[in-house]
């Protein structure tokens, strides 16, 4: 008998325990948590299907992006396009103005559609800062609150369209305008006035989701066919011979990369037109097939971003891709427990799995009307650029519109095979045209140098960043408290295909003496005398600030 008393034991402390967890409980509730449940109590995961969570990682990183375009604008904006800048955008709208023959009309304001044109010319430079540090205002509000609302979000385009528009040559890369649509659609994706990171009254729409979809297709298969379309070298796949080297601007990983045997880079491009030209169309294909399309894309914007400098433009591409994600995906980003974002997006799931629907007010008819018309309004600015995607003179990066909704893209349709640098020269000499005038080099901080003393020296990481006056001279100059050097003439570097930096691959060839071609004369002009025919840079007063005029592409 007593070997079966702790046998008997058992069984009743067991009850004993069950009982004593369900006190207190009211009949015909449900048992408490068990082992296997968060201690909060939250164990139940998200179901696919819903995009709340979906929003607030959409907008913040769409925010982000808006930051870091204000943040480069406000360093650069008054050397670039100020009072005193290479391309004055008051000029630039005098000449706009003088064009439509009259005042400001509306055909001047669609033309350059700005802000600007609302403001006093006379104080440019303060008109431009005001613009950048408003949309970093806002940019940052909506970066660390997740909150935003449709005047928010239209409140960043409108900024940053009014200074693209008359950005002129320094905000011509296919960014902007990608950064412009992006940005417009974000606004749709948002209530009216609501700040708050789960508008429960708004939910996100499927049409703006689509939106986002349907440009982040047409933005990796626009690069695609470019490239099949472009270089002979994407069709024999030996374009990552070149690439790492003669980009815009190479970083250090580039180096590295473009020291990898020849069948790496093989696949490095049979990938790139696997990712470009086949995976774009997982986003038709299901749920999962949408959501590796997301993964795929954002994967392949990082090793982008390791390997280039292509500023903000690799950071803004996943920003649509997110449109891939629902909430059952994105929900680990979020916290769990009561009360907190992923247990309020559950109870409404919840709720719309038991059919309760929130009663249909006049705001949500307008909203699904407004809905509707974007929808309308993309089909229709798509059709040309469906057209051009089609057409075997594909162009990218255009805009055919002036408020930039929906553009062509692409990127790199044709590689450089060879490097050529400019070295710019300056002298203290008081005749600077004398035979024994001495003439040495500027440094710049983001402008490979790919002489044989400092080979060394890669240019750094800029990205997300962009500096637009990359060529502004940086570090030990020489003739520093001179006075003010003189512009020499440019020489132009050949570079084969040879790793730019490392004394041991130092393979180049220079253009002789017998063989100069200078880029200016070497003199040093009192004021800006127009505009250079070719480059479209005006003349600036000082060799160190011409240094510009001679990179206003990267």
């Amino acid at each position: 008998m007593r070997t079966g008393g702790p046998a008997m034991a058992a069984p009743e402390e067991s009850l004993r325990r069950r009982k004593v967890g369900n006190a207190g409980a009211e009949p015909g509730s449900p048992p408490g948590p068990g082992p296997g449940c968060d201690p909060t109590g939250y164990s139940a995961r998200l179901r696919a299907g819903t995009f709340w969570l979906t929003r607030i990682v959409l907008l913040r990183a769409l925010a982000f992006i808006y930051f870091v375009a204000f943040l480069v604008a406000f360093h650069q904006n008054k050397q670039l396009i100020g009072d005193r800048g290479l391309l004055p955008c008051r000029t630039y709208l005098k000449n706009v103005q003088q064009y439509f023959r009259g005042p400001v009309s509306w055909d001047a304001v669609s033309y350059a559609p700005t802000v600007l044109w609302l403001l006093d010319w006379s104080h440019m430079d303060s008109n431009l800062d005001a613009l950048a540090l408003l949309g970093l205002g806002v940019s940052s509000f909506v970066l660390v609150t997740g909150c935003a609302n449709i005047v928010l979000m239209a409140t960043l385009w409108v900024l940053y369209m009014s200074l693209v528009n008359v950005g002129q040559i320094w905000y011509s890369f296919g960014w902007e305008s990608q950064l412009l649509e992006t940005g417009f659609l974000g606004i749709f994706l948002c209530p009216l006035w609501t700040l708050s990171r789960l508008p429960t009254g708004t939910p996100p729409s499927q049409i703006v989701l689509w939106g986002f979809r349907w440009l982040i297709f047409r933005i990796m298969l626009g690069a695609g066919l470019i490239k099949i379309r472009g270089d002979r070298c994407w069709r024999d796949l030996t374009c990552m011979d070149f690439h790492y080297e003669t980009q815009p601007v190479p970083n250090p990983v580039a180096y590295f990369l473009h020291q990898s045997p020849w069948w790496v880079h093989r696949f490095e491009t049979l990938s790139n037109h696997f990712l470009e030209l086949v995976v774009p169309f997982f986003i038709f294909l299901g749920r999962r097939m949408c959501i590796l399309h997301g993964a795929l894309q954002i994967l392949f914007q990082v090793v982008l971003i390791i390997s280039g400098n292509l500023s903000f433009l690799n950071w803004l591409t996943m920003v649509p891709s997110m449109a891939c994600f629902d909430d059952a995906t994105l929900g680990f980003l979020f916290p769990s427990g009561p009360g907190g974002l992923k247990d309020r997006v559950l109870k409404l799931q919840e709720e719309a799995a038991r059919g309760a629907r929130p009663p249909l007010r006049y705001g949500c008819m307008v909203r699904r009307a407004v809905h509707m018309a974007l929808g309308i309004l993309v089909a229709w600015l798509s059709v040309p650029v469906v057209i051009n995607l089609l057409s075997p003179t594909q162009v990218m990066n255009t805009s055919f519109n002036p408020l930039r909704i929906v553009n062509t893209y692409g990127a790199f349709g044709s590689i450089t095979k060879e490097r050529t640098e400019v070295i710019l020269q300056g002298t203290a000499s008081p005749n600077a045209s004398t035979p024994d005038a001495v003439w040495e080099d500027y440094e710049f901080k983001c402008k490979p140098d790919l002489r044989a003393q400092r080979v060394d020296h890669p240019p750094g990481r800029q990205a997300p960043g962009q500096r637009r006056h990359g060529c502004v001279p940086t570090g030990p100059q020489p003739f520093r408290g001179q006075g003010a050097p003189q512009v020499g003439p440019g020489r132009a570097l050949q570079v084969q295909v040879q790793p730019p930096w490392g004394p041991a691959r130092c393979c180049r060839q220079v253009v002789g003496p017998q063989e100069d071609r200078p880029l200016l004369p070497p003199t040093q002009p009192p004021r800006p005398r127009g505009l250079l025919p070719v480059t479209g840079v005006a003349i600036p007063r000082t060799g160190v600030e011409a240094a510009p005029g001679l990179c206003t592409e990267e």
